[in-house]
């Protein structure tokens, strides 16, 4: 007996059903996806066609719909300028928000949205475009008995919805008294005319603290958006970041690609997803130097707009990493990676502490790094053999001990921490690092620190040492070890498996250290700077061609003008 193979009928439509599913199918499609809102809504708001942005503005869409599915409550997106940012978050995304049929707290036509820019006209610009979209005869059409603007509130600035929505705009700066939303959206709350002004940059963040933090209408379920280009490392980004409040996911896209700041972000977490799996998003791209957009942005017009903004406004506008003008003393490529997964046998492991002694919020950090010194071959070490007419004969390889000393950052943190706290901490890291010398700079809280470990641990397990700076600041201290960098002597670690990208506090000190002397902090810096000139003080290292002439000088005959015997008689 043979089984039939039963086939499921194909349902038929009739060409009225047919018609009615073909006329509401970009409806549906737009309801569901940010992007396609997008694409059906771009021609009432913007004459020129829309042009797809790529998978940047992709990226964008989906992270603010992790926003609306409330599964992203904080997110900053940094991007370069020309990516439709402002439009996607400030006119598209509230009137998308308001056509869900399903009712949350970040979804459905009682959302309300409070905008903010540093330019009250921008802001205004952005929200009469919204207001237009929602009026348009497209979206009137498809939902117009959802979203409804009142008559008694409707102004450049703020307009009401018959269901309770709201989109209010304010500028950076501005008072936020009685305001609020269920969306703060901060687009641009950073001035790029104004990026390096310290009066400006420090209002800003004062603005940001005091005022606008403090206006979602449900701490609980609101959602903080910030979207803006980089300008400075104290801009509003830098400044979330440092303090790290928060759970914020951070969508960074760079104009270049840079495969050792691929950014990872989780738009649906495991727990929410009927399968268990989540769902995580990464920049598409994989090769270095890969563009972002480059059927609009290509080689020719990106590399324009580079030298056009000059190396620090690229780095921040283009690839969303700003160094500080002035900056830049110890390059971040100077840095040697060093990806063997056992650190090698040094001849000696010091510690460097750099201390702010309290742990109140706006003090700097105490701050602590690590370092070993081993011996490696390289081609430094070799001597090369010359005729009488100084032609190269051959070259010989110095012996083991003759190499070149290298440096290794083996550990670092930077806290705030009460002094009990910070005792505790320095000799536990001390002790695991199996650190042979501790230095402390002769000042301040470090005589009282040094003191304290002293007495809890004697001078059994590694030696305090109170190092003093001298006359030098930080800036010339920090000069002089910079030919050690710049000659490939200082390595740092790089992830496991991952030989392209430093570990994490590894990443912390050589971005701190890349940014001084304009960056935010200083204490990793200090650290740095005091234990290399200690090493290079008290002869641990030294420059290749130092060793090099050190071994040629002992070659040399001297001669014997003198008739001292060679041996005592």
């Amino acid at each position: 007996m043979t089984t039939a193979t039963l086939t499921k009928p194909k349902r038929k439509f009739t060409k009225e059903q047919l018609a009615y599913i073909l006329a509401h199918a970009p409806t549906n499609m737009a309801e569901r996806s940010l992007y396609k809102f997008a694409e059906f809504a771009w021609s009432t708001i913007d004459p020129a066609p829309f042009v797809g942005g790529g998978f940047a503005m992709q990226a964008v869409c989906d992270h603010l719909e992790a926003c609306a599915n409330g599964h992203i409550r904080n997110l900053i997106i940094n991007i370069p300028p020309r990516f439709s940012k402002s439009t996607l978050c400030g006119v598209l995304f509230p009137a998308w928000v308001w056509i869900q049929e399903e009712s949350l707290p970040t979804k459905g036509n009682g959302v309300q949205f409070l905008h903010a820019s540093y330019s009250q006209n921008l802001a205004l610009q952005d929200s009469l475009k919204c207001r237009r979209l929602v009026e348009s005869e497209w979206y009137t059409k498809q939902w117009g008995s959802r979203v409804q603007i009142t008559s008694d509130q409707n102004t450049k600035s703020q307009f009401d919805l018959a269901s309770g929505g709201r989109r209010n705009t304010v500028s950076v700066g501005g008072s936020t008294t009685g305001m609020g939303g269920n969306y703060l959206i901060a687009d641009d709350p950073n001035n790029a005319r104004e990026a390096n002004s310290e009066a400006v940059l420090l209002s800003t963040l004062e603005w940001w603290d005091m005022a606008w933090s403090t206006r979602l209408n449900d701490p609980k379920t609101g959602v903080k958006i910030v979207v803006q280009q980089r300008l400075n490392d104290r801009d509003v980004t830098g400044h979330i970041l440092t303090k790290d409040i928060g759970n914020w996911t951070h969508l960074m896209l760079p104009m270049r690609f840079e495969p050792e700041r691929r950014i990872y972000t989780i738009l649906l977490p495991p727990e929410a997803d009927p399968k268990g799996d989540g769902v995580m998003w990464t920049d598409l791209r994989e090769e270095e130097g890969e563009l972002l957009w480059p059927e609009r942005f290509g080689e020719d017009e990106v590399a324009e707009l580079e030298k056009t903004l000059g190396p620090y406004g690229a780095a921040g506008q283009l690839q969303q990493r700003p160094q500080p003008a002035g900056g830049g003393i110890i390059k971040r490529n100077w840095w040697m990676p060093y990806d063997k997964p056992v650190y090698p046998d040094m001849s000696v492991n010091i510690g460097s502490v750099d201390l702010a002694f309290t742990s109140k919020k706006e003090n700097d950090f105490s701050a602590m790094t690590c370092w070993g010194v081993w011996r490696d071959s390289g081609e430094t070490t070799a001597l090369s053999v010359r005729d009488m007419s100084g032609q190269i004969i051959r070259e010989v390889k110095s012996e083991k001990d003759a190499d070149i000393p290298k440096i290794i950052m083996t550990y670092a943190w930077a806290e705030r921490l009460e002094f009990h706290e910070l005792i505790e901490k320095i000799i536990t890291t001390a002790r695991e690092n199996k650190l042979d010398i501790l230095l402390i700079e002769n000042k301040g809280p470090g005589i009282s620190v040094a003191q304290e470990i002293k007495r809890l641990c004697g001078m059994e397990e590694f030696q305090v040492r109170l190092v003093d700076p001298g006359d030098l600041d930080k800036v010339a201290r920090l000069h002089s070890v910079v030919h050690l960098f710049s000659e490939g002597l200082v390595y740092a670690p790089t992830k496991a498996g991952d030989p392209d990208t430093w570990r994490i506090w590894a990443d912390r000190v050589i971005t701190e250290v890349e940014s001084f002397p304009k960056g935010v902090h200083d204490d990793l810096v200090d650290t740095v700077s005091q234990a290399i000139s200690y090493m290079r003080k008290h002869g641990m290292i030294e420059r290749g061609v130092e060793r090099s002439f050190e071994l040629a000088e002992s070659q040399k005959f001297m001669g014997n003008a003198g008739n001292v015997p060679l041996y005592p008689v």
